[in-house]
């Protein structure tokens, strides 16, 4: 989304000491392909580091500009047998992406069709003779052995050389250049059954007459079924990034612009800030910006999952994409092209969906010798049955190494980490959470210990007055007038929630004169004659106050997490107010959620240590680390990970961002400080603390699907290789054919798309 690509939002993935370049690379089929293009990138001069991404089909590239160009590395892909090209406009790509895979996808299809069509009489010429002895006599009789065969010949010829010359074009190129992949796998396959079955139909008298047969269906049907399984892929890959479809089709393509007092529908790009748009009941939003007339209700689920429409005033921030419900209003934007939330949250999707989790590390160790030692094991099967097999020793040599080449593509190894992490990270974004970084995932499941700030996170972060008690001889209303009328000069959250509490009275408020702030402890001034004190006990006890008539119901509400502040008239105690931050209506339910899964949860706040046990009493968290300055939430965190916990912290402020960021994994409210979110590596949407047991949730459902899938990868072919070497032929006489070596190696790549998109079906255990 941003107008260079050398900028994006992955950077925090790689510790690049220079600039990024992020290429869309097209070809790639395996595992073993994007090992393939992270060599060649890195070899190139200058490249610090490579990450290559088969899901999402991108590179992200860490280099230094003086010693290597954009063009260097296009060319080192291209080199390799692959399309690259840089990525300049995120959305732009995506689009692109998106209509290049349906493009694939189509292809695929009618190359699926084609050679459907001619391998079906090949196989009803060959496999239905062995089954049905009635068809065998009528081949001979009628169309004869020999011609029979020839053809065979002509449509299994038909087959490689149309919908299936791909493998051969890229897999026989990527042999020549010693780097054999899985099209090098499936074309050695089918162009060995093919060229033995050739060399039987027109040079029999070069092999022994037992081995005097052909094995036409099987290359055929090799490159049919793959074809089968290549098709179901592209789609199923279509799916894994809907979400990201979803996210930019949410942008209108217009928007209706006041230029010279007259609306005209302007391209979205020709927007610019400070445009008056106006937005009309039922529109989606078309940029962000401050409402400046008008009200509405805003449904903004695509951004919080929250589905009851925001009520939206005057001075108050829309954000693009969102949807307006029932009114009509003036918007003056504010953020356009890549600064929009929108296209922020885009950009950290996509980040998350790139990332390679620690646990990727384990398949990048096995792809990098795995083809060739499968090329290894079909050479030392073929060699094993030719020397020591039964008779006829070349055919059964040929047929196991031929499965063996099948059956053990790494397609599956190399979809299984991304794909989940696709799907995850993209439904996540729909519930309202993202994970700005894609390790996230991983260490968020890991978490043993869920640590929260206190104000404005667990609490609504604004102060109201909930109880006056007026002493003897006093109005409580007169003492809320005077104590509002000195408080309306102070900024704190507190003096407006007294002022607040007074305009609701609809008390009119009295000049103050001689108003002093008294730091840490509260203010003075006067008003009506009387000289006015309000603040802390402690103050009261500097200016000689008695205020011990107060001294049990201070206690109780001390107890019950409420603040008391004492008001003195002319030196006397007049009054004592009870203000309160209430508890966020999400927090009670959240905590219980983290406690259901097994976590503990712990506060950290500046707070005194009366009102924070009073707040983790009413939440029933486990711990309270209280009266923590800003600088000491970071130690605090560190005494959290005692005996090796892993810790999460939570927070939205500006003096949370150094915890959020020692943290194992920091998650930020998104109605928090910009600060907060950078420093965090997720990020909630809405602000409801329904989201963390949600995420840790999701990132358990995740790592679970990946470990699910890497099992039926690496089982699948630890499993059927030595079935289709044969190991199981001289005790019970059993063998994998070629053909079934194909079936299964197409549908364990379907497998595991298939699983991942269950991903899409999650569902948040915490309801909001």
């Amino acid at each position: 989304m941003g107008s260079l690509p050398t900028e994006t939002a992955m950077s925090a993935a790689i510790p690049a000491p220079s600039v990024e370049l992020e290429l869309a690379i097209e070809g790639m089929t395996c595992a073993s392909c994007v090992k393939r293009v992270e060599k060649a990138l890195t070899r190139v001069p200058g490249v610090a580091q490579a990450q290559v991404n088969l899901a999402t089909e991108r590179a992200l590239v860490a280099y230094d500009p003086q010693a290597a160009q954009p063009e260097a590395l296009v060319e080192a892909v291209v080199k390799m047998g692959y399309e690259a090209r840089p990525i300049v406009a995120q959305d732009d790509h995506a689009e692109r992406q998106s209509e290049a895979r349906d493009a694939e996808a189509r292809r695929l299809q009618h190359a699926f069709i084609a050679a459907l069509v001619l391998t079906l009489p090949v196989f009803v010429l060959e496999m239905g003779s062995h089954l049905i002895p009635a068809l065998h006599h009528w081949v001979l009789g009628t169309i004869g052995q020999q011609n029979s065969w020839l053809l065979q010949f002509v449509l299994t010829t038909a087959v490689l050389a149309w919908p299936g010359r791909h493998f051969f074009s890229k897999g026989l190129t990527a042999l020549w250049r010693r780097a054999p992949e899985m099209n090098s796998l499936v074309a050695l396959g089918a162009g060995a059954a093919w060229g033995y079955s050739v060399v039987a139909t027109f040079a029999p008298d070069w092999l022994p007459e037992a081995a005097r047969n052909v094995y036409y269906e099987a290359a055929a049907v090799i490159v049919t079924l793959i074809l089968l399984g290549r098709t179901l892929e592209a789609r199923a890959k279509g799916k894994t990034g809907a979400a990201i479809k979803r996210l930019i089709g949410l942008q209108p393509r217009t928007a209706r612009v006041l230029r010279d007092g007259q609306p005209q529908d302007v391209e979205i790009e020709q927007v610019r800030r400070g445009d008056l748009v106006l937005v009309r009941p039922g529109e989606k939003i078309p940029l962000d910006g401050e409402i400046i007339e008008g009200s509405s209700y805003v449904d903004e689920s695509m951004l919080t999952g929250e589905p009851v429409p925001v009520e939206k005033q005057p001075g108050m921030q829309a954000t693009g994409g969102t949807l307006n419900t029932s009114g009509s209003f003036t918007l003056r934007v504010t953020h356009t092209g890549a600064d929009t939330m929108l296209a922020r949250i885009i950009r950290m999707v996509e980040a998350a969906q790139g990332a390679r989790l620690p646990i990727q590390a384990l398949v990048d160790q096995v792809t990098a010798w795995f083809v060739p030692a499968v090329m290894a094991a079909a050479l030392l099967t073929f060699l094993a049955w030719f020397f020591l097999g039964p008779t006829p020793a070349l055919s059964h040599a040929l047929v196991n190494a031929v499965a063996v080449l099948i059956i053990a593509c790494p397609c599956a190894m190399g979809l299984a980490t991304p794909t989940s992490i696709m799907v995850g990270t993209g439904r996540a974004a729909e519930m309202g959470v993202l994970f700005r970084q894609g390790d996230a995932l991983q260490t968020l499941r890991d978490v043993n210990v869920v640590a929260f700030d206190k104000t404005g996170t667990l609490t609504l972060g604004k102060p109201t007055l909930t109880e006056l008690e007026p002493a003897a001889g006093y109005r409580g209303e007169d003492v809320l007038l005077w104590v509002a009328s000195v408080q309306a000069r102070s900024e704190h959250p507190i003096a407006l929630a007294i002022v607040d509490a007074a305009a609701e009275r609809k008390l009119a408020l009295l000049p103050a004169d001689g108003f002093a702030a008294i730091t840490g402890a509260g203010v003075e001034a006067t008003v009506a004659g009387k000289r006015v004190l309000a603040g802390a006990a402690r103050l009261m006890a500097e200016r000689g106050v008695d205020v011990s008539a107060f001294g049990q119901r201070a206690e109780s509400w001390g107890n019950e997490g409420k603040t008391p502040i004492y008001v003195a008239i002319d030196g006397q105690a007049a009054a004592m107010i009870a203000v309160t931050d209430p508890i966020k209506p999400s927090a009670v339910d959240a905590i219980a959620a983290l406690h259901a899964q097994g976590l503990k949860t712990a506060m950290i706040t500046g707070d005194n240590r009366h009102t924070a046990q009073a707040v983790a009493r009413q939440l029933g968290i486990d711990e309270v680390r209280a009266e923590v300055l800003p600088d000491g939430k970071v130690e605090a965190i560190t005494a959290l990970r005692a005996g090796g916990r892993k810790v999460a912290f939570v927070g939205d402020g500006i003096n949370d961002a150094p915890a959020l960021a020692a943290a194992d994994t920091g998650i930020a409210i998104g109605t928090g400080t910009d600060v907060a979110i950078e420093a965090a590596s997720v990020v909630l949407m809405a602000d409801d603390l329904h989201g963390v047991p949600n995420a840790i949730a999701l990132s358990r459902a995740t790592l679970a699907n990946i470990r699910q899938n890497l099992f039926w990868a690496f089982a699948y072919n630890a499993a059927l290789i030595p079935l289709a070497a044969g190991a199981l032929y001289p005790a019970f006489g059993l063998s994998l054919s070629p053909i079934f070596a194909a079936g299964a190696m197409a549908l364990s790549s379907v497998f595991v798309l298939g699983n991942a998109l269950r991903l899409k079906a999650f569902r948040p255990r915490a309801a909001h």
